[in-house]
């Protein structure tokens, strides 16, 4: 290609090959990311922080809260596609989540008082649930051709993601340490804000991408429905808002692990419920149903996984501040607790075009592992991780601090984990769903992302911090399971993929 832009005579103009609105999208999502991962990383820190002005919560309480918000940033999505879909369309949808986001990560930056502080975690989940999905749903509609090329601009988009993801915990990391927590949490409002402003500004070089909702040109039927819609939704906001106020002047006392319990109850309820459903009365044919059932193995798998992995943000994370020797004496300087956060998003940069690659030279000599089986050394992987933790906690049980390696190589293995199963998993849950259910198998697979998040934050709940001599012990626990539930996983590949036959 002799010139960086050129033009499409259907698409208009090109950049590097790629519509100029891929490029809007990339840096949307870049700020979102940078605010949602630089938040995260701060999130239980500041719950448990008693002395630099946090809440001074109890770590169960702390990994409770973490958990239900990752949770639900992952379950609304389901609601904010469906509202993009029925309603607004994914660019309205975009714009407004977008405002959610600042608009709460400015009041927790203002959220010395707890009622402020959980009015931006939840009005920031209803922001994330508006954007995070539509986003991507305009990445695809810039290619309708679809093919290498949507996919090559769906690479490019995912390293927008894990730009911001590295960027968020540095930027909140350094200033939560020389300024404090509100200027940390004010920075993802502000650059969200900058974010919507270039995609305001920026956003004609879109075209037609996300401005049509299902419901357009319906008719009186159409109408009806939508009204209903809109019903709904207020239904349900006003819902929130009464639980709320009850909840601020005390009527209703909340309490955030019992909440937490209860809330993966329900998930794990849904999730029973509509498998039930398909394998018994939703029609299926008998290939249909062997495929459900895979989908089913899947489900677990993953939310397996997360439930693992999202310590991240949660034990591991409550580790690094209090057990980890962060201190470079030759430049006199304290690596930042939230720096270790940004360790999955630079390997994920580094190693993903390495695993792709990997899973094309197996291909070709037929050695390709099936899905189920990769969920199975994911596992393994995550197990292999925690024992690095488990050798860093027996340091620290000696009276000793862990070296920061030690963490580092836990995020390498969770992250080897992640380039094994996520890739994969929503890309064969849709080619096994009935072409029928293809769209509500994208629910189930946020539906089962959701189920492990809320497990990490309980699980991580179940550390006794005050027990040092026992943390090994604890850490060594997700070492078993972990690996445990990957052998199983790899022992009933074999049969599983027998059930996906003809789906490639």
């Amino acid at each position: 290609m002799s010139e960086t832009i050129e033009r499409d005579s259907t698409q208009g103009p090109q950049v590097f090959g790629h519509p100029r609105g891929l490029m809007t999208l990339f840096f949307t999502e870049m700020w979102e990311r940078f605010t949602y991962y630089g938040m995260r990383a701060l999130l239980v820190l500041f719950l448990a922080d008693a002395t630099r002005g946090g809440f001074g919560l109890d770590d169960r309480t702390a990994n409770a809260i973490y958990g239900l918000y990752i949770s639900a940033s992952y379950i609304l999505c389901l609601p904010g596609g469906w509202v993009a879909d029925r309603l607004i369309g994914a660019r309205r949808a975009v714009w407004y989540g977008g405002i959610l986001i600042a608009l709460g990560n400015l009041l927790l930056a203002f959220g010395s008082v707890p009622a402020t502080f959980y009015l931006g975690l939840i009005i920031i989940v209803c922001g994330v649930g508006l954007l995070k999905p539509n986003v991507s749903a305009m990445v695809a509609d810039l290619y309708p051709e679809g093919g290498a090329r949507r996919d090559a601009g769906f690479t490019i988009f995912y390293m927008g993601i894990n730009l911001g993801g590295f960027l968020g915990p540095i930027v909140t990391g350094l200033l939560a340490v020389h300024y404090g927590w509100g200027p940390a949490f004010a920075a993802g409002g502000i650059l969200m804000a900058f974010g919507l402003f270039q995609y305001r500004m920026f956003q004609h070089h879109l075209g037609d991408a996300g401005m049509h909702t299902s419901s357009a040109g319906g008719g009186e039927t159409s109408a009806s429905a939508t009204r209903r819609s809109w019903y709904a939704i207020v239904a349900v906001l006003l819902a929130i808002a009464l639980t709320y106020l009850l909840a601020l002047t005390g009527v209703l006392e909340i309490n955030p692990l019992a909440l937490a319990r209860g809330t993966g109850a329900v998930l794990i309820g849904i999730a029973a419920l509509y498998f039930a459903y398909m394998l018994l009365l939703a029609r299926l044919d008998a290939t249909e149903k062997k495929r459900m059932v895979v989908i089913l193995f899947l489900f677990v798998g993953c939310a397996l996984f997360w439930a693992g992995f999202e310590q991240t943000g949660a034990s591991l994370n409550l580790f690094a501040e209090r057990y980890v020797d962060r201190v470079i004496d030759a430049w006199n300087f304290e690596i930042p607790t939230q720096w270790f956060q940004s360790l999955n998003s630079i390997y994920i940069l580094i190693f993903a075009t390495p695993f792709s690659m990997l899973w094309v030279a197996l291909a070709k000599r037929n050695l390709d592992p099936s899905a189920p089986a990769k969920f199975g050394i994911a596992l393994i992987l995550l197990g292999l991780g925690f024992v690095f933790m488990v050798i860093a906690a027996n340091v620290v049980s000696q009276g000793g601090q862990a070296m920061p390696y030690l963490l580092a190589l836990t995020y390498l293995l969770h992250t080897y984990g992640e380039l094994c199963l996520s890739p994969v998993g929503l890309s064969y849950v849709t080619k096994l769903a009935p072409a029928r259910y293809v769209s509500q198998m994208m629910g189930v697979w946020f539906l089962a992302t959701s189920v492990g998040n809320l497990s990490a934050g309980l699980l991580a709940g179940m550390f006794e911090t005050d027990n040092l001599a026992a943390m090994p012990g604890q850490f060594m626990q997700f070492v078993y399971f972990s690996t445990a539930a990957g052998i199983v996983l790899l022992l009933l590949s074999k049969p599983v993929k027998k059930l996906m036959r003809g789906v490639k």
